[in-house]
């Protein structure tokens, strides 16, 4: 795989990315490798170049060779662009000097423009200055030919300039920048960008757009933004420019026929400018281009019809700093900050008056409240007396005394007395003298079916009162206590028999059948009917009310079958109806449907047990003699193990299997029963259907199971072994064991040993300065003195695989699949010419006793290991014993880290807090990314600021794309 990756010349990344593939898909890669074959050489293409810059000969030849360069520039462009790395690193090798030759040839084919260029600039034509000029512009590539200078040379550069050499070149550039050495090498030549930059000149749109693009993306990798900005101080200088991007400007403001170009050149503008971090540099950048016209340039162009463009221009704009825009932000800050504060003063104010308002408002309730009590009290005391106008004379005597009864319970209002009621007349004996005043009795529980006893008449005249009501229940005393809306009623008018002048109020305010007194009396909830609806419909999950419950509660005043009558529920069920549903019915046969169901099915199972089974069938979706015959067959193909599991709960219990063999023995005819029940029928009738359930669930489950078991047995095997016989591992013990007994031998005696556990006590003991533990300076020693043992964990092997398994659990599995085994056999035994049994026992019996010999294998090795390092084997699992070598060895290793690790995690730091830079770090294909990327969104700068006032008042920015 090396070798055929250097062949490949992957970069890393992608190399990553090739070692992840499966090994048919690497070869794949490779014979299409193999098939690719490289047209052309370097050394090819270069000849011929080198051909072209040949200024010898005569000029007729030239001709034909130039009509060549086109098509050898095309190839070339090819070859460097999908050829694989190798080829470009040739390419671009010291021996071939490929960059060198494409830059001589660019400069070559584009000299006579920027001749002819500065000639009409100075309206002169002379050979003499011309020369000159040139020579300023070509001052930087030490490999130039000598005779560019000539006339010849002049007019075969014309000849070039003609064709679209100079724009193929710029490819080719292109593709080299693709790739992270070949972009290094371009940043770092002397003259390379320099003659990019020149070909701005080119007479082709397509060339410049091609050359700004690039030098775009150029200028959002790291470093490309100072490497550009020196090209163009390069290009003023060559081209005689007074001031910095003045030819640019000129262009993009001449050139408004080519789309393409312009929206390079805005681009180019956008990056160049904002793509700085430094916001000053920024400002002085974007007047420069405010300097040579943009600014009233852009105001032309926002009623350009190409969306691009606009996109683009939008994207400077918003990029902007408006330096006045700013100063008057910042002066508006200020006054802002001063009005915020005399408004948040106002709020405090208004805060505090309404503290105020909401104070008195909450008095005046409270005693609006009181009022409406003292009101309530008074009407239902008028009540009173209209009901009982003999015992009101009485009552409201003055100054006779009042003897009230020491109980009353009123019944509702007023009803006809029932026949035979007796009337209680005004002749009755004086009360006895009152006993003293008992505490107030607990309420009566509410299902007490106790009627209170008739009351004796009040002193006076005669009252007729009705017997009490029927016995629904036993109202609390009307001296207990009452909370409701109209206040509390506390008083007992059992407590006294006497009332004076002042408490007449309170007594008859006892006596007020109040709605809570009135509400104990219902007789409960109306029985509600289910309702049958058309489709199935979704549970609401919501927490019901028991009926007890709701008693003085307001749902003991609602309706809801009434509201149920008045809405058109269909709507309803056609919106919120289940996904699952079965073909609608009739609602009327639908309850027929049910009420024949329930009284045509007699079931045999219980009905939870009959409900999971129903649920067990429909998961399965098979028939139930498909089921019992493949439980019959053995056929593990037509049953699940999660099917079997659940099959396995509904085997019938003695029970059951009498309720079935009674209902069969009086001759009822099956289909009486429901779908489960006859199921469980056939499923009972199935010979030995536990163990045939308990067979297929094994067979069904072995193969996991070994591949669960076998690792883990594997990992404690290996691990144990490793450990006990690492020599690296003894001496590293011993060595910490020398210590040990060096520093307490003298306090408690020497040691012959010590606990594992004591290993994680090597990072606590410290030195005296606190800079290092006991482990750093055993490791420094072993550096120094034992340089063998430093690799002592590569002997170790299978530490952290061997600590999570749990060795009793893996043993007490190995026995289930003895146990589950022997059932099979005898299942076997008895059904001898049964081939799946047969083909199970012959495969997997010599796989089951090799586990179950890795089983004691693995408890002796491990066993003999604990007791061979000191530890009891019965109180030290493997999840203790391996994870102290974990946490020694990953200590171990991280000893030669410690002094680094505070630099390190300031690093992290400071790289945490840093943020996103707006250029990117040179790699292979960023180039194309960048270009890509800026394609699809115009650039903006990181700094977030309000939008360019240039379009805001003409209503640019509503009209441009978002």
């Amino acid at each position: 795989n090396k070798l055929r990756n250097n062949s490949m010349n992957l970069p890393p990344d992608k190399v990553k990315i090739l070692c992840q593939y499966d090994s048919e898909k690497k070869w794949e890669l490779v014979c299409d490798q193999e098939r690719f074959q490289v047209k052309n050489p370097p050394s090819a293409y270069l000849l011929k170049l080198r051909s072209y810059l040949d200024q010898g000969g005569i000029s007729r030849k030239f001709k034909r060779r130039v009509q060549e360069s086109t098509q050898v520039l095309r190839e070339l462009e090819i070859s460097l662009r999908t050829n694989h790395i190798g080829w470009a690193q040739e390419f671009l090798s010291e021996e071939n000097r490929g960059l060198d030759f494409l830059v001589d040839y660019m400069s070559f084919a584009q000299c006579a423009v920027t001749y002819d260029m500065d000639s009409l600039d100075n309206g002169t034509a002379t050979p003499d200055k011309s020369v000159e000029d040139l020579t300023r512009s070509l001052r930087f590539s030490p490999g130039r030919f000598n005779a560019l200078h000539s006339r010849k040379a002049m007019r075969n550069s014309r000849l070039v300039s003609q064709k679209d050499d100079v724009h193929l070149c710029i490819m080719c550039l292109r593709a080299i920048m693709n790739y992270q050495s070949g972009f290094n090498l371009v940043m770092t030549h002397p003259c390379c960008v320099n003659e990019i930059t020149l070909s701005l000149n080119n007479r082709n749109p397509r060339t410049k757009a091609l050359v700004l693009e690039l030098l775009a993306a150029v200028c959002l990798v790291r470093g490309g933004h100072d490497i550009i900005l020196s090209a163009f101080d390069n290009f003023k200088e060559v081209c005689g420019e007074r001031s910095r991007f003045e030819k640019l400007m000129e262009y993009f403001s001449n050139e408004d026929s080519n789309i393409d170009f312009m929206v390079a050149c805005m681009q180019f503008i956008n990056i160049m400018v904002h793509s700085v971090e430094n916001m000053n540099f920024r400002v002085h950048l974007q007047y420069e281009f405010s300097h040579h016209g943009l600014d009233d340039y852009l105001q032309r162009l926002k009623f350009t019809e190409s969306d691009r463009l606009l996109v683009q221009i939008q994207a400077y704009l918003d990029n902007v700093f408006d330096v006045g825009a700013l100063l008057e932000d910042a002066e508006t800050k200020n006054a802002l900050l001063e009005h915020m504060e005399e408004l948040q003063d106002h709020n405090a104010q208004i805060s505090s008056r309404l503290q105020e308002s909401e104070r008195e408002a909450l008095e005046t309730v409270s005693e609006l409240e009181k009022h409406l009590i003292q009101t309530t009290k008074e009407v239902e005391l008028l009540k009173l007396f209209s009901y009982f106008p003999a015992s009101t004379e009485q009552i409201t005597t003055v100054d006779g005394p009042v003897a009230p009864p020491t109980s009353l319970v009123l019944p509702p209002p007023p009803a006809p007395p029932l026949p035979g009621a007796t009337e209680v007349t005004a002749q009755a004996p004086p009360p006895p003298p009152p006993p003293p005043i008992p505490p107030p009795p607990p309420p009566p529980p509410p299902c007490s079916t106790a009627t209170p006893p008739l009351p004796p008449p009040l002193p006076g005249r005669g009252i007729a009162l009705p017997p009490p009501p029927p016995s629904i229940g036993m109202a609390p005393p009307f001296g207990g206590k009452h909370d409701g809306h109209t206040g509390k009623l506390t008083r007992d008018i059992g407590q006294d028999n006497s009332v004076s002048r002042g408490s007449k109020d309170d007594t008859f305010t006892s006596l007020i059948p109040t709605k809570t007194n009135v509400s104990l009396f219902w007789t409960g909830n109306r029985n509600k009917k289910a309702i049958q609806t058309k489709y199935r419909m979704p549970s609401f999950n919501w927490q019901a009310l028991k009926p007890n419950q709701v008693a003085g509660t307001i749902f003991n005043e609602l309706d809801d079958e009434n509201v149920l009558g008045e809405l058109n529920m269909d709507a309803f069920e056609e919106q919120f109806k289940t996904k699952a549903q079965t073909a609608p019915a009739d609602v009327g046969t639908l309850r027929a449907k049910v009420a024949q169901k329930i009284h045509s099915k007699v079931s045999l199972l219980e009905s939870n047990r009959a409900k999971n089974l129903a649920i067990t069938l429909r998961k399965g979706g098979m028939a139930t003699s498909d089921i019992c015959t493949a439980i019959e067959t053995y056929n593990q193909e037509a049953l699940s193990l999660d099917f079997l599991e659940l099959l396995e709960r509904f085997i019938p219990s003695e029970h059951e299997v009498k309720l079935i063999q009674n209902y069969e023995r009086d001759g009822r005819p099956l289909d009486e029963l429901p779908e489960e029940d006859r199921f469980m029928v056939r499923f009972g009738k199935i010979p030995r259907l536990a163990q045939r359930i308990s067979t297929l669930t094994f067979m069904g489950n072995f193969p996991e199971s070994i591949q669960l078991i076998q690792p883990q047995l594997n990992a404690i095997i290996a691990a144990s072994m490793s450990i006990k016989s690492s020599s690296k591992l003894k001496k590293i013990l011993e060595i910490i064991l020398a210590f040990g007994n060096y520093m307490n031998s003298s306090k408690r005696g020497a040691a012959y040993g010590f606990r594992l556990q004591s290993l994680d006590l090597l990072l606590d003991t410290k030195s005296t300065d606190r800079k290092q533990t006991l482990l750093h300076f055993i490791v420094s020693i072993i550096q120094e003195k034992y340089p063998e043992l430093q690799a002592f964990h590569s002997e170790l092997h299978f530490m952290d695989k061997a600590a999570l398994v749990s060795l009793d659990s893996i043993l007490q599995d190995v026995c289930a699949l003895e146990r589950g085994m022997e059932v099979t056999r005898k299942e076997f035994a008895v059904q001898e010419d049964n081939p799946v049994l047969q083909d199970f026992l012959t495969s997997n019996n010599d796989l089951l006793d090799s586990v179950v010999e890795d089983g004691k294998t693995a408890q002796d090795v491990y066993e003999s290991t604990v007791e061979y390092f000191g530890e009891n084997p019965k109180t030290t699992p493997p999840s203790m014993f391996f994870p102290v070598f974990v946490r020694f060895i990953k200590a171990y290793k991280q000893v030669p880290m410690m002094p680094k690790l505070p630099q390190m995690d300031l690093i992290a730091e400071l790289k945490r807090r840093q943020v996103i830079p707006l250029v990117r770090e040179g790699k292979d294909g960023a180039i194309e990314d960048i270009i890509t990327a800026l394609k699809a969104v115009p650039f903006t700068a990181r700094s977030g600021k309000r939008s360019s006032r240039l379009f805001c008042d003409s209503g640019f920015s509503d009209e441009s794309p978002t």
